[in-house]
């Protein structure tokens, strides 16, 4: 580059690297605090760290902000449900640090070996990995939404999910049968709460193994599968990363077709590596190999002949093993046994999982761990996985694991969700009312709530929890209500995931990605926005009426239009009965919103209205995906600009918020609007219109 923002110096002694910032000199990176230690199985550097303000280092359940007295963090993907300073499912080796001034830079150390992160309260980071290389991507910003954008870059930008996959998914481990999966749509179609996507656990798979179904209890499972379909819904059903290894020799095709194509991950001997998983004996498929995605997907273009469904579900794809390394245990070597071995929990690198030893197509398994299911995508739209690495959500989403059924759990979901977002992964969400345990009424009111300002919003529980139609009267209605809520916003969701694809964006935003320059921001994470112009306070907390959340500087509105909070940069208490999650709009933002139905194929044909929320000095602006043609301003008057995707949709409301005055006439077009109606308490203004959304307009008051 022509002119760097930063400066770096080599020391010789003590050998290190420093980086600073050309403006101010601000040091973002020294690592001449502490000695380099770089051998075969061990390599340590350290760095001093300008701030304690770091976040990152996934996937652990955490604040947003890490504690840096002291604090080791676990990079080593591990089938675990989601607790307190332990690895979990994913690696990301990538951290943000905010500085004093609001500036942020970015560390990504591209490298998939186990590894322990130490933070010290000087504040300092220490890596420490147990192979590989010392590959650094240092991010200079000098914002945290252009740190993100840059270590998008790098890894990719996320893949833009399908409309319908931003609806409502509704799961259980325990619909055992057809009858009880269909009854299931039934009760919710009765109970009248949206649904978008039906999903099955194992249960539907014969013997618990990947490809098959089972002939008895999931007998009409294809047809199922096309009387959703013709019912606008959509179907998903999990794939485990196991392949059962136990039947005889022709009566499995996944096994016996890998066999014969070599796709499995080989033990000390060179056989197939045989573990244990839900079907019992299993072998794991190796995804280094380009022939097991040759074989991938032949298996999952058969099933889907059999079975028309529209996404996957990848589990246990850490790989996840029942025994430790293998059924007949591992070798006795270096690999198994190194020098070093990070805070994994369990204490070895086999724990939960393989061999460290067994060998890929590319190398060994203890340098490709944290990368086993990173490029299986087969042809479907929509994947979810478990297991992620750096750089996954340029091909799936994922859910945030096996989460307990309890309000620490609720909260800790939004902290989850915005990391995700930050490593390019949008599309995240944790199992609405949680997963284990059962749920009681008013948790899971507050977590569907929540769960519909999560970019993927999926119910799923274990066996003995209850679905949402199961609840009391006013229990469903409160959850209804959030239902609706979303589905009202997916054309403002869909255009943020657009714009996530396209530019590298945020969907679920830290408020301190937005208002970098105020630190009491940085720390907030039990509230969430919606791109910069959404924010989100949910109760967190049992038996709550009224919740308090932080305001950034500035104007924000409820959605609903009936308050507006002018805030200097302050904390608000706000009233929040159960039937209620407060949402406000920021001004200066444009909100595009569709009239809500039971499913997205239905609701997409509906009337579409804006929320245009004015600035002091009347100015807004919003967009509408994809891309360019659906931008809109408004000073005074509003203008959509001509946009073909709209063809066949009206705009039939306009709801103006922070109209100081009231109006005396409306024109929409040119023509007059008799029937408008202006709050002079509220400073509202409410146009009814009916007009096309795919020609210019102008609506305009005076």
């Amino acid at each position: 580059a022509p002119a760097t923002l930063y400066g770096l110096q080599v020391s010789q002694e003590p050998f290190g690297l420093v980086v600073c910032r050309r403006r101010g000199g601000r040091v973002l990176l020294n690592t001449t605090v502490a000695p380099l230690f770089f051998t075969d199985q061990f390599l340590q550097i350290s760095t001093s760290l300008p701030s304690h303000f770091i976040s990152g280092l996934g996937e652990h359940l955490t604040p947003l902000f890490l504690d840096t007295a002291w604090t080791r963090v676990t990079l080593w993907n591990r089938d675990m449900a989601p607790a307190p300073h332990v690895n979990l499912y994913g690696s990301h080796p990538f951290y943000l640090v905010m500085e004093d001034d609001g500036s942020a830079h970015g560390v990504f150390l591209l490298n998939s070996n186990a590894m322990d992160v130490l933070l010290q309260p000087s504040p300092a980071l220490t890596w420490r990995t147990t192979g590989g290389i010392l590959d650094f991507y240092i991010f200079l910003g000098p914002d945290p939404k252009s740190v993100v954008r840059q270590y998008l870059d790098v890894v990719g930008f996320p893949f833009m999910p399908p409309y319908w996959g931003l609806g409502f998914h509704l799961c259980r481990w325990g619909y055992s049968s057809t009858d009880i999966t269909r009854q299931v749509v039934a009760n919710m179609t009765a109970a009248r709460f949206p649904l978008d996507v039906q999903w099955n656990d194992l249960d539907y798979a014969d013997a618990k193994r990947d490809f098959t179904f089972n002939k008895k209890s999931f007998k009409d499972y294809p047809e199922m599968v096309r009387d959703f379909h013709s019912r606008g819904l959509r179907y998903i059903m999990i794939v485990d990363a196991g392949i059962s290894s136990s039947g005889p020799p022709g009566t499995y095709k996944p096994y016996d077709e890998g066999l014969k194509r070599g796709v499995f991950i080989r033990n000390a001997t060179g056989q197939p590596l045989i573990g244990k998983v839900w079907p019992g004996p299993t072998a794991f498929p190796d995804f280094t190999n380009p022939e097991t995605h040759e074989w991938w997907h032949d298996m999952v273009k058969d099933f889907h002949e059999q079975v028309p469904f529209d996404g996957m579900w990848l589990d246990m794809n850490e790989p996840s093993n029942f025994v430790e390394g293998s059924q007949d245990g591992c070798p006795n070597n270096n690999l198994e046994h190194p020098p070093y071995v990070p805070g994994v929990f369990g204490g070895r690198l086999q724990a939960g999982t393989i061999c460290a030893s067994s060998q890929q197509y590319l190398s060994s398994h203890y340098n490709l761990h944290s990368l086993a299911l990173l490029r299986v995508r087969g042809k479907r739209p929509f994947i979810i996985s478990r297991s992620t690495f750096a750089g996954h959500g340029r091909y799936a989403g994922h859910w945030t694991g096996d989460v307990g059924s309890d309000w620490q759990q609720l909260y800790y979901s939004i902290p989850e969700v915005l990391l995700f977002n930050l490593f390019g992964v949008p599309l995240v969400g944790a199992d609405i009312c949680g997963f284990l345990g059962d749920t009681d009424e008013e948790l899971c009111v507050r977590w569907t709530q929540l769960g519909a300002f999560y970019p993927f919003m999926r119910n799923h529980n274990d066996h003995a929890a209850r679905s949402p139609f199961a609840f009391s009267p006013p229990a469903q209605a409160a959850m209804r209500n959030a239902l609706r809520l979303r589905y009202s916003l997916l054309p403002f969701l869909y255009t943020l995931f657009h714009r996530a694809h396209s530019a590298g964006q945020t969907v679920a935003r830290p408020l301190f990605l937005e208002f970098p320059t105020d630190p009491n921001t940085w720390a907030v994470d039990r509230q969430l926005l919606w791109g910069g112009g959404l924010l989100v306070t949910p109760v967190l907390e049992a038996g709550q009426t009224k919740v308090s959340g932080y305001f950034p500087a500035g104007t924000w509105y409820s959605l609903t239009g009936d308050s507006t909070i002018h805030s200097k940069g302050q904390w608000i208490l706000l009233p929040a009965p159960l039937d209620t999650i407060n949402v406000h709009v920021r001004a200066g933002h444009i909100l595009p919103l569709q009239e809500p139905a039971f499913s997205t194929a239905q609701s997409r044909g509906k009337g579409m209205a804006l929320v245009v929320a004015l600035t002091l000095d009347g100015f807004a602006r919003g967009e509408l995906a994809p891309g360019g043609p659906g931008t809109s301003d408004a000073v005074l008057s509003l203008l959509l600009r001509a946009s073909a995707h709209l063809d066949g949709v009206l705009l039939e409301a306009v709801t103006v918020l922070g109209v100081t005055s009231p109006p005396r006439r409306v024109l929409a077009n040119g023509a007059t609007v008799s029937d408008f109606s202006y709050r002079s308490d509220t400073q509202v203004l409410r146009v009814p219109v009916s007009l096309p959304m795919w020609e210019q307009f102008v609506i305009s008051w005076s």
